[in-house]
């Protein structure tokens, strides 16, 4: 006999992750299509990419972006992982509302933040014992 799905024990575990990363501005998708098709190469792109933070700001990035590929690593489709540019809207709003000083800053569950990428071992913590202790180990 079959059991009634239950969403709330299938829901993803929420970790959100609130750093500087780095951006590149895009042309509408019909023009970027156009710019390919014409052979021209995405150079500019990635020239926004190197320079759009400092070089400190990129080692960081470059430490939280290996760090969440583990906990994909580990408890893959357990959690859900939202990375958030600090300086966007949705960024501000979300420092504010965790009151978040330092960044990266990694949230989890909307209840439990951790500042600075000296406490993401904490957090992977964090994160393995909130899964622990859902039902059906989900």
């Amino acid at each position: 006999m079959s059991q009634p799905f239950d969403q709330a024990q299938d829901k993803p575990l929420l970790v959100e992750i609130i750093a500087y990363a780095p951006t590149a501005y895009y042309h509408c998708t019909h023009c970027e299509v156009a710019w390919r098709g014409a052979g021209i190469n995405n150079r500019a792109h990635e020239e926004q990419l190197q320079s759009s933070l400092p070089e400190d700001l990129i080692k960081e990035y470059e430490i939280v972006s290996n760090w969440a590929k583990e906990m994909f690593r580990i408890h893959s489709d357990s959690i859900r992982l939202k990375v958030i540019d600090a300086a966007s809207l949705e960024g501000l709003y979300k420092a504010l509302k965790y009151n978040a000083r330092r960044y990266p800053a990694v949230i989890v569950n909307q209840k439990v933040r951790f500042l600075g990428s000296q406490m993401l071992p904490a957090a992977s913590e964090e994160i393995a014992r909130q899964l622990a202790s859902q039902p059906d180990g989900v």
